[in-house]
């Protein structure tokens, strides 16, 4: 038989994992001291610099911040949780796009910026979700979202070359009230949406892009937006940094 699967990790990676879980769940709430070098080297059965590894591991990830002469602090801010079906629906006429006003219910400050827009040859994961034959386009537009002036998603969306062509769907500039709005104009109302949720680690774009501190990993979503009759009018794929977010589901029962 094989042998059982090890940790084989440095201690003070280990050590990192097991504080950060502590954090991303509330056991150690924003603002709590940490444990004294002394008493987590006890704990650990470990030595100093071992524990001083970990905790600047956490510190790089902005999990733990130093105040001189005083200690280690949790940070004030908890790993934030998103719902995506927040955002399905069209915003109402005349408002911002559903992310940003969710961001302002939070007494966050959100904004976009545009990174790219143009007729490409997608990805082929998303070229069979949008039911292109061989070789066919989509009109891509790249963003990266902004929480409080920090990086907080990575999005690139793929649209119909059809739908796209001849309107704001290929225009550089951000849509008012976002892509939803927008379909909904040209008579492709959002009906549903399919999300897969995958961890991994983060491609070079992204690590430059979303600021990400060593190896933490990003949350992907791959989404599929459906019109009527369950045609594809929207494919996303979207990063965020996992040491900061999480994905929230609200499921009725029948």
């Amino acid at each position: 038989m094989p042998e059982p699967h090890k940790d084989k990790r440095p201690l003070a990676e280990r050590i990192a994992a097991e504080i950060r879980k502590a954090i991303m769940s509330g056991e150690w709430e924003p603002g709590r001291r940490v444990p004294t070098n002394e008493e987590l080297r006890t704990q650990y059965e470990t030595s100093n610099v071992t524990i001083q590894r970990a905790l600047q591991i956490l510190k790089d990830e902005s999990f733990l911040e130093g105040q001189t002469g005083v200690g280690v602090f949790v940070r004030n801010d908890r790993a934030q949780t998103i719902t995506p079906a927040h955002y399905i629906a069209p915003s109402e006429p005349g408002q911002p796009y559903r992310w940003l006003t969710e961001a302002t219910k939070r007494q966050q400050h959100g904004k976009y910026r545009m990174l790219e827009v143009g007729e490409v040859v997608p990805p082929v994961e998303v070229a069979r979700a949008l039911r292109l034959e061989e070789g066919g386009t989509a009109m891509l537009r790249s963003r990266i979202g902004f929480l409080d002036d920090q990086p907080a998603e990575l999005v690139h969306s793929y649209y119909p070359i059809e739908l796209a062509r001849g309107n704001r769907l290929a225009d550089r500039r951000l849509i008012p009230g976002g892509s939803p709005a927008l379909l909904l104009e040209l008579g492709y109302p959002t009906r549903s949406q399919d999300d897969a949720v995958a961890a991994r680690p983060a491609t070079t774009d992204e690590y430059e892009a979303l600021e990400i501190p060593r190896d933490v990993p990003v949350l992907e979503v791959f989404r599929i937006v459906y019109s009527d009759d369950e045609k594809p009018i929207e494919v996303t794929v979207l990063t965020k940094p996992a040491h900061r977010f999480k994905m929230g589901y609200h499921i009725e029962t029948p």
